[in-house]
């Protein structure tokens, strides 16, 4: 696995899980839609969630929430632009864009995007070519669908398989038109085309997606597994976040993806200290205790 990544000149560190940061300048995002819309909150919010323990921002111009039905290049691009250009200079970390669209991720590079997370995995018409010449780390998605289908009852014989054969089939794509695959980031796609047996799945068999020495980000923050299996509305779903991206880091997820940056920083670094210390000093001495 590489164990960094250059993001334009930012270094993202993978040796050990970290947190990304989830700022979404829409109005209609699923649980922030309509907090950070403007540059100034948007920065404001940014350098928060730095200042928390993020490793990376991610910004985030359309909503992919269930049947939202997108937005057009011009409108994703009056949104995203100006908070990158805030953004760049103004935190230390690197930003990510949340795009599929080819012409949002040239723009957004240019304005200083350093990874591009894209929900489509690249299958957009461009969109290969187009990250392929930016030359920036991508992190290829799955899912069944698209937000406007994808939980119109989502079918599998065999969730983690078929994720599975998707990712590293979209990786032996992208490795071929040219994007190293020390340069790619995987994600199973939590909530996107999948019910909660499958997500519950996924969520187990991280582990067999972690063994490809492919850099894993799982993103369950907030979202209606965690609602549904708990009975909680959306300002409830912090306890069930964190339960969730515990697992996740545990089971080899590199990068967990949260709104709530600062209580998933504590449980992803509590985790990462129990994986990389258990037979340590500690346990051999004795020290420790109430």
């Amino acid at each position: 696995m590489s164990l960094s990544l250059d993001c334009g000149g930012y270094r993202l560190d993978l040796s050990r899980p970290c947190v990304m940061g989830i700022l979404n300048v829409t109005p209609d995002s699923f649980s922030d839609g309509g907090d950070f819309v403007g540059a100034d909150a948007a920065v404001a919010h940014a350098r928060a969630m730095e200042a928390a323990g993020a490793a990376i921002i991610d910004v985030g111009g359309e909503s992919t929430r269930p049947g939202s039905r997108g937005v057009s290049t011009h409108e994703e691009l009056s949104r995203i632009i100006p908070v990158l250009e805030a953004l760049r200079g103004t935190v230390s970390v690197p930003v990510s864009v949340d795009t599929s669209k080819p012409e949002v991720m040239r723009a957004a590079a240019r304005a200083g995007a350093g990874l591009i997370n894209d929900v489509m995995a690249l299958r957009r018409p461009g969109a290969l070519e187009a990250a392929r010449e930016i030359g920036l780390p991508v992190c290829l998605m799955h899912m069944q669908g698209t937000p406007q289908t994808m939980q119109d009852n989502p079918r599998y014989s065999d969730v983690v398989g078929e994720v599975e054969a998707f990712l590293l089939e979209r990786l032996s794509v992208v490795e071929a038109a040219g994007i190293p695959a020390g340069q790619v980031i995987l994600d199973p796609g939590f909530g996107f085309g999948k019910t909660d047996p499958h997500n519950a799945a996924l969520l187990a068999g991280l582990p067999r997606l972690a063994a490809h020495g492919v850099p894993v980000l799982a993103g369950l923050s907030r979202k209606s597994l965690v609602g549904r299996v708990l009975g909680r509305a959306l300002p409830e779903r912090l306890p069930g976040s964190i339960a969730a991206a515990t697992i996740a880091a545990w089971s080899g997820a590199r990068i967990i993806r949260a709104h709530d940056v600062a209580e998933t920083v504590d449980a992803v670094r509590l985790v990462d200290y129990v994986i990389n210390n258990a037979d340590g000093p500690g346990a051999a001495s004795g020290q420790g205790g109430y």
